[in-house]
C-alpha cells in the first residue's frame, strides 16, 4: 500500500505562502538584527551573526506557516468532498 500525498492547488499555494512568509521574516530579521548586532559586535562578526539568526528565523517561519496552512487547506478540502 502506497501513501498518496495530495497535490491539490490549495496545498501548493499554502506551501508557497509559507515560503513567502519565511522570506519576509528573513528580510525583517536581517534588517533589525544587523542594526542590533552592529551595536554589540564588530563589522565582520555582526553581519554574519545577524544573517545566521535571520536564516534560522526564516526557516522556522517557513516550516511553521507551511505546515499550518497545509493542514488548514486539507481540512477545507475534506469538508468540500
Amino acid at each position: 500500500m502506497t501513501t498518496h500525498r495530495p497535490t491539490h492547488p490549495d496545498v501548493v499555494a499554502a506551501r508557497a505562502f509559507g515560503v513567502g512568509a519565511g522570506l519576509v521574516a528573513l528580510m525583517l530579521a536581517w534588517l533589525a538584527g544587523n542594526r542590533l548586532a552592529a551595536l554589540f559586535f564588530g563589522p565582520p562578526a555582526g553581519p554574519v551573526a545577524a544573517f545566521a539568526a535571520a536564516v534560522a528565523m526564516g526557516i522556522v517561519v517557513t516550516v511553521v506557516m507551511g505546515r499550518r496552512l497545509v493542514k488548514r487547506a486539507l481540512q477545507d478540502l475534506s469538508r468540500t468532498d
